[in-house]
């Protein structure tokens, strides 16, 4: 995740690469980014990436233009930011059980780590993707509660909003678990707020529910409705939202 297009001042490409990719039109925003430099390879496997991590689909795609970014890349910055994409798409092949590509992902990702230069802007999104493993594939929740403040405090000196809406995200996600709803409702709120003030369409259905799961009623129905609403007019995107967006049967009780 990145804040690229989000800005007043971003060129006309961008602010358009950025109003397909908010919408779920991945593939579209990277068609816009050919011919590719260095840059726009790495910017097209990140979309394409991205898309992997909403639809479960769409694999072999983001394979190849992970690949010409790689080939693509020169300078340290350039081959770590790669190693960075390449070590997320391992991880959601594995979080998905496309593939267990756990190994992988932590190889990249510490590639990632030697390459981008401490304090650099691409350390924040090094350091929220290695929160995710040690979250969601290693169990640790220690591990990535130090990943996510470190990737915080990184989204908040260089400004990207979009990732700091995803450590807020995380942050509470992790203070949920451990029975700290204020704070909890807190860190949901934010990142809600933040994706809603973006216009990030295709972020804003998880964070609605996620908020929703530290409400009482009736606030919390009106906000899964609401995702609800959202994720019909995406197409049902993010594909792993569906279960927590089932309306209940007629007849039956809810809690």
């Amino acid at each position: 995740m990145s804040g690229d297009g989000t800005t007043a001042d971003d060129d006309p490409l961008q602010t358009a690469v950025w109003r397909l990719r908010s919408r779920a039109c991945w593939a579209d925003a990277a068609a816009l980014l050919r011919p590719a430099g260095p840059d726009a390879a790495l910017q097209r496997a990140s979309l394409l990436v991205e898309r992997c991590l909403y639809t479960e689909a769409g694999w072999e795609e983001a394979e190849d233009a992970l690949r010409a970014a790689e080939a693509a890349a020169h300078s340290d910055d350039e081959r770590g930011a790669a190693a960075c994409e390449r070590g997320y798409l391992a991880y959601a092949a594995t979080l998905f059980q496309v593939r267990d590509r756990a190994d992988e992902a932590r190889a990249a990702l510490g590639r990632a780590a030697a390459l981008i230069a401490p304090g650099a802007a691409g350390r924040a999104l090094l350091d929220f993707r290695r929160g995710l493993i040690a979250e969601n594939l290693t169990r640790s929740p220690q591990a990535a509660r130090a990943a996510y403040r470190r990737a915080h405090a990184g989204a908040t000196a260089h400004a990207d909003p979009l990732l700091l809406s995803a450590t807020w995200r995380h942050l509470a996600g992790l203070a949920l678990r451990e029975g700290e709803l204020a704070e909890a409702r807190h860190g949901f709120a934010e990142s809600l707020r933040i994706r809603e003030e973006l216009g990030y369409l295709v972020g804003t259905a998880p964070a609605l529910v996620s908020l929703a799961d530290t409400e009482t009623e009736p606030e919390a129905s009106r906000l899964r409705e609401e995702a609800r609403r959202l994720f019909r007019l995406l197409g049902g995107v993010p594909t792993w939202l569906a279960h927590q967006l089932t309306p209940p049967t007629p007849g039956t009780a809810t809690a």
